[in-house]
């Protein structure tokens, strides 16, 4: 398996151990681009998306609730990912 299909089976798996780097990458390979954040905060959007991914660098990893809703983008998004 891919290290793109090991981090996106990872976020299904355990919204509570996804890691920070690994989320700001899944954004970035569903079309994404980083629009700010300050500090422990990066805010992703994407064109014709009006929802925003806001992560915080919480030890690490993201807190569960931003894993759940960058897993809802995976969702909506995961043809925009090849391997």
């Amino acid at each position: 398996m891919t290290r793109k299909g090991k981090v996106l089976q990872g976020i299904a798996r355990n919204p509570k151990g996804v890691r920070f780097d690994d989320a700001c990458a899944v954004a970035e390979w569903l079309g994404f681009q980083r629009v700010g954040g300050k500090g422990s905060h990066r805010t992703y959007g994407r064109a014709e998306e009006p929802t925003l991914l806001n992560f915080q660098n919480h030890g690490g990893y993201l807190k569960p609730y931003q894993a759940r809703q960058l897993q809802a983008m995976v969702n909506k998004y995961a043809k925009q990912i090849s391997d």
